[in-house]
């Protein structure tokens, strides 16, 4: 079934986003000249779309325990691995953008809210292979498919936790000094998703990168959006439709910027 509100939000963000072209923030411009778009082949990519494929011809069964808002597309209790892979991994093309986000931050740090299968767990592990990730997976048994994965992509700077996002994103936050880096992807609930971003901010430092994933999902998660771009604390926000990223540079006017990807 389509989403047509998410088509016209999306052919909306075509007809007002830019180019780097378009931006004068010397940061951003560089940010997304030589991070966003840079689409050269990695060896690292090769990898784990290799895995990927494998996948997305898994024809075991899983019980997903959902927690959050739920799927557009199948919201079955009993999904194949394929079914997964094919409809709740992130693209390619999203999967290595926050590759390179990380491998352009190098954080110290990295939380996952919404492991999934692992790849773009594996990611950021590939990218940041002095990090320590954590990231947080409702489901049980797609957690379980998730550690196969990072196993078999012999990443080790990555640990999966299960359980509610509510319970286990604080005891995360808690355990850090900071947080450099953080993905979230997983509820997609207006109110959820404010709560994770105001969790953070007491940890949030100059260096810090928040990505919330589905930005436009539904009309809760695009007033969510529009709720953390303008909090006095956010200086950069950028609208990539897919997904949003927000900075907490001190000194840096705040602007907002909507860029094709």
């Amino acid at each position: 079934m389509i989403n047509t509100q998410l088509l016209k939000s999306y052919i909306k963000h075509r007809l007002t986003a830019k180019t780097r072209h378009g931006v004068h923030s010397p940061f951003v411009y560089r940010l997304i000249d030589e991070v966003i778009y840079n689409f050269k082949p990695r060896k690292e990519y090769r990898e784990i779309e290799s895995l990927r494929e494998k996948l997305l011809k898994d024809e075991r069964f899983i019980t997903i325990t959902d927690l959050g808002a739920g799927s557009h597309v199948n919201n079955n209790k009993q999904k194949q691995v394929k079914q997964l892979a094919k409809n709740a991994l992130k693209t390619p093309k999203l999967a290595q953008l926050i590759y390179r986000l990380v491998n352009e931050h190098k954080p110290a740090n990295i939380i996952e809210l919404g492991t999934c299968l692992g790849l773009t767990t594996a990611y950021m592990a590939k990218a940041g292979t002095g990090a320590n990730i954590i990231s947080i997976e409702g489901c049980p048994e797609t957690a379980a498919v998730a550690k196969e994965n990072l196993d078999a992509l012999n990443v080790h700077n990555a640990e999966v936790r299960t359980g509610d996002f509510d319970e286990r994103f604080p005891e995360v936050i808690d355990q850090v000094d900071k947080l450099d880096f953080v993905f979230i992807d997983g509820n997609h609930r207006k109110e959820a998703t404010l709560n994770y971003f105001r969790w953070c901010l007491p940890k949030v430092h100059e260096g810090s990168v928040l990505i919330f994933d589905d930005i436009y999902w539904s009309k809760g998660m695009e007033e969510a959006w529009k709720e953390i771009k303008a909090h006095p604390q956010v200086t950069v926000s950028i609208d990539l439709f897919w997904v949003g990223v927000v900075y907490f540079k001190r000194g840096q006017v705040k602007e907002d910027f909507k860029v094709k990807f």
